[in-house]
């Protein structure tokens, strides 16, 4: 079930990568399903905070009509970043599922685990590794293609 989720990530982050954008997908899982998908937007939006975690956070939001994301699992192509960690925290997300790690950026557990950081209040369990090579390809691909 987790890979599957992961698989709709990925489908997010394929749009994204069509797109123009950095290919991370997210989607977000209530009770099995999936009650909200988003890809990176910065570009189209000109918006630097148009992270797919973000986006996928406000979406799920609105659609449950809270803020209060507990019962929720979030499933993302790439490890979050310390703004979308951040969020994460806020949205007191019950657990996140990540695919590439971030050893540059990664807040989930690469440079600093965020969301377990008792310091924030609620622990927010963080799983890496999840479909981890398609994952990894599908950005590698991307900035290889950039750096052309």
């Amino acid at each position: 079930m987790h890979a599957q989720h992961m698989l709709s990530a990925l489908e997010q982050a394929r749009r994204a990568q069509a797109a123009g954008e950095v290919p991370v997908g997210a989607v977000i899982v209530r009770n099995g399903e999936v009650i909200a998908a988003a890809h990176n937007e910065r570009e189209a939006l000109g918006d630097p905070t148009a992270h797919a975690e973000v986006l996928a956070i406000r979406r799920a939001a609105e659609r449950l009509g809270r803020r209060r994301l507990s019962d929720c699992t979030m499933y993302v192509t790439l490890e979050p970043c310390p703004m979308c960690a951040g969020a994460v925290v806020m949205a007191q997300m019950g657990c996140v599922y990540y695919g590439a790690a971030d050893a540059r950026a990664g807040c989930a557990g690469s440079v600093y685990a965020l969301p377990e950081d008792p310091a924030f209040g609620r622990r927010i369990p963080c799983m890496g590794g999840l479909l981890e090579q398609e994952c990894t390809e599908l950005l590698g691909t991307f900035f290889e293609e950039r750096r052309g």
